[in-house]
């Protein structure tokens, strides 16, 4: 795009900036509102009545969010391609496959009068902001009107968030795969459960007698036939402190949730106050409410729980002389459900998907590359089966305690999560909440058959009998997407954990006052340098291995570099900063060394797999167990993107494990070193033969991407980046990489998972609680609030969330009153 062309694009763009100043009457509205806005882009709401509240908030939301909220819902309800053309319509289809809409659309019909009325008043704040403000730029980019915004809208978003937090169906393709490649003894050694030094959720001090089993003896009956699972994937922090490790005596709660990296971030700071509601935190546009934050008496942080909630169902499928789609069960055939969902495309003549929905959910052979028709499998979610969900938020908005906080999450269902609280009174808790099934046959960890009654889900664990704990007496409670029991828990509870890695750094930090010079007691101070932290330990374990590495193998050139580069190894203490050559040479090590040691295992010249539901195409297996994902869109990074890591350090304690045998007897450190030579071969060729010019932050770049940036003009205007950036998954400032630029055998090292939102709050003084949101509040790229917070969020540079009304008049930039 020409110089010129760029500053028309951003002259139009500052025409439809919202207005934030002055008065508005607006219909909808029952009694005047004031809208506060800080240095940030923070609005402050203060309304008379509930209603207005959430009003204004649907109107805060639009106008500074309006687009995100329309690709969003378009996503969810499979409508993409009515905008932006054929190009996404394999999106639509699998979406429509999914139901989301079709599931949300129905729970409208179960919400109380009470929540309801929120949700419409919601709404009509939305559509009001769109009836009073000029259209976002990408509106007009795709000549595009919205329409209105409904209450089906708000929760259809809900199950797109579950969606993508809880995909473990694409866990049990890969196994399969794994298993039918490998056998099931070698393919169980590629997912070690838990290494020794990483710590659970629950501390071994609480007492499991105490929770009640009377009403899960269907789900003790059932534990013989479940074996545990395993961990993957990147998740979120969180962790909260007692008074007695304060330095203020009173509780500090820590929380960054890690998601997609876009532009604009999926999170918005909103503050609102009205009758009786006083609740600061992070929002998501789209839905009314508070998901972290807190009410000035209680707060609270989530981490994913990574919980297995979703099942393959095998089923037998034929179609019956007058065409009627029918499902093999217990011997008998019966209905299935069919549905023909026409999917509008802009340019060209609809398609008709048929989506056939069995006993256990819909077909989803169609959603990925490695699934045939031959076999077809249903997909049960919990998310696909009504709820009032949403209702949950509310209901936490409102507690004024430890206690009545975790009574409120008794209608939460999913995303399931690690939830950490503390309130004013000194005390902090943890509850793991959501919708976990009873299996009736079943780990959960493979496709099952669905022709039989075997396999059925007998029902839920009740949200009292799930892992919860106050006041434990090592004065903390720390979550980081971490295996949450001991394997002697007396109830069997399916989760795809992912590595302990953040979680044992966060007990480390907190445990060792070596790391804070001696000082017994914790501030927020060190909180935030918590939170910025990169130190590795899993590299200092493998470090271990390779700064060991005997090099009298060969005495020709490549080892003067080799002695080089381990010098620099050597050196390093396994923190994983973007200026750091070491932290560059092990991060490209590691993902050149297992392939190295698994493609030829994983992917052999000939053979194909023995299963005959899983039939890999394009994407090898190799790159499965590394983490790429079953679909380029959906689940682009998968939850085995993690399982490498574990083994990896586990296999590397054994010097002549089969594993490195690459077929001339090859032992561990034959098969170091030649990893070590292909890394330096790598490094030579992207950033020259000085070594000291290399660094993590030249291949560790993140860009905050827009919906919209797959079109190079589009990127141009609305991305930002590339950023040089730290730290991996393995790190509690965690930043996960993705396969969008395969080069040969090294994984993309662009983050596109990571903290767009960080938070710490303290109960002794609320005026110290702080945060950080990127790229910005604003989705509209000629608004200071667009971007104005990437320097502080590289630089720990938090700002305060104002929570008290005198505190927001001081520091308001603009004040804007609607009136009714």
């Amino acid at each position: 795009m020409t110089p010129i062309a760029s500053r028309f694009f951003r002259l139009i763009s500052r025409t439809r900036l919202p207005r934030l100043d002055g008065e508005m009457r607006l219909a909808g509205l029952s009694k005047p509102v004031e809208i506060r806005r800080d240095e940030w882009g923070v609005p402050h709401i203060h309304a008379e009545n509930l209603p207005d509240l959430f009003f204004s908030q649907g109107f805060v939301h639009a106008q500074d969010r309006l687009w995100q909220m329309e690709f969003n819902r378009r996503l969810v309800a499979g409508r993409l391609a009515e905008i932006l053309g054929p190009v996404v319509v394999d999106v639509d289809r699998w979406v429509r496959i999914l139901t989301m809409r079709r599931v949300a659309e129905y729970e409208v019909n179960l919400l109380s009068p009470e929540v309801a009325g929120y949700l419409q008043a919601y709404a009509n704040g939305v559509n009001v902001c769109m009836s009073r403000q000029r259209l976002p730029i990408e509106f007009s980019l795709l000549r595009h009107r919205p329409e209105p915004w409904t209450i089906a809208d708000s929760i259809s978003w809900i199950k797109m968030m579950s969606w993508s937090l809880s995909v473990n169906w694409e866990a049990e393709l890969t196994r399969s795969l794994l298993v039918a490649r490998l056998g099931p003894e070698l393919a169980a050694e590629l997912e070690p459960l838990h290494l020794q030094r990483w710590p659970y959720v629950l501390p071994p001090d609480v007492d499991y007698s105490r929770i009640g089993l009377a009403a899960l003896e269907i789900a003790r009956k059932a534990r013989p036939f479940m074996g545990p699972s395993p961990y993957d994937g990147l998740g979120s922090n969180n962790w909260v402190l007692s008074g007695e490790r304060t330095q203020s005596g009173k509780p500090i709660l820590a929380n960054d949730m890690h998601l997609q990296l876009t532009a604009p971030g999926i999170w918005y700071e909103n503050h609102l106050v009205g009758d009786g509601v006083d609740i600061t935190g992070v929002t998501i546009p789209g839905i009314p409410g508070v998901v972290s934050g807190h009410n000035g008496r209680v707060a609270w942080g989530y981490t994913n729980g990574f919980p297995d909630v979703q099942d393959l169902f095998v089923e037998h499928i034929r179609r019956s002389d007058d065409g009627q789609v029918q499902v093999e069960y217990n011997d008998a055939w019966e209905d299935a459900r069919v549905i023909h969902e026409t999917i509008a495309i802009k340019g060209e003549e609809p398609v008709v998907e048929e989506v056939i929905i069995t006993r256990h959910g819909p077909i989803i052979n169609s959603l990925a590359e490695d699934l045939t028709s031959e076999e077809p499998l249903a997909l049960r979610w919990t998310s696909l089966e009504p709820d009032t969900m949403i209702q949950a938020i509310f209901q936490v908005m409102k507690a004024s305690s430890c206690d009545e906080f975790h009574e409120a999450l008794c209608e939460w269902t999913a995303p399931v999560q690690h939830i950490v609280y503390a309130d004013v009174e000194g005390n902090i808790g943890y509850t793991f909440t959501g919708k976990i099934p009873i299996r009736a046959k079943s780990s959960g960890r493979l496709p099952v058959p669905g022709w039989t009654d075997e396999f059925e889900w007998l029902g839920y664990i009740p949200h009292d009998y799930l892992p919860h704990m106050m006041n434990p007496d090592q004065g903390y409670i720390a979550t980081a997407n971490n295996r949450l029991v001991r394997p002697d828990y007396p109830i069997n509870i399916e989760l795809e954990p992912i590595s302990g890695d953040r979680a044992q750094r966060i007990g480390e930090m907190i445990l060792d006052t070596g790391l804070r010079s001696g000082q017994e007691k914790i501030n927020v101070d060190y909180i935030k340098q918590m939170q910025f932290d990169l130190a590795s330990p899993s590299a200092r374990v493998i470090l271990r291995y390779l700064v060991q590495l005997p090099l009298d193998y060969s005495v020709h050139k490549p080892e003067t570099d080799l002695h080089t580069a381990l010098k620099l190894l050597k050196a390093w203490d396994g923190t994983l900063s973007a200026d750091s050559p070491a932290a560059a040479i092990y991060q490209v090590f590691l993902h050149i060394f297992v392939p190295l040691v698994l493609k030829d295992k994983l992917d052999p010249t000939e053979g194909k797999p023995k299963a005959s539901k899983i039939n890999p195409k394009s994407t090898s297996l190799t790159d499965r167990y590394m983490g790429k994902g079953p679909t380029p869109v959906l689940a682009e990074v998968g939850l085995f993107s993690e399982r490498w890591l574990p083994w990896l350090t586990q296999v590397l304690s054994n010097p002549d494990s089969h594993w490195f045998d690459l077929g001339k007897g090859e032992a561990r450190d034959d098969v170091i070193l030649l990893g070590l030579r292909a890394t330096l071969d790598y490094l030579y060729a992207e950033f020259g033969k000085d070594m000291q010019q290399w660094s993590w932050g030249k291949l560790h770049q993140c860009t905050f991407r827009h919906p919209l940036s797959a079109s190079p003009i589009m990127a141009e205007l609305f991305n930002r980046g590339p950023y040089p950036t730290g730290g991996d998954s393995t790190t509690i400032w965690a930043t996960g990489t993705g396969f969008d630029d395969l080069q040969t055998t090294l994984m993309s090292a662009k983050p596109i998972i990571g903290p767009p939102y960080r938070m710490i709050v303290d109960l002794g003084d609320l005026r110290n609680s702080m945060s950080m949101l990127v790229p910005g509040q604003s989705g509209n790229p000629a608004s200071p609030y667009y971007d104005n917070q990437i320097e502080a969020w590289y630089k720990a540079r938090y700002h305060p969330m104002l929570y008290f009304w005198q505190d927001v008049e001081k520091n308001t930039r603009h004040k804007i009153k609607l009136y009714p």
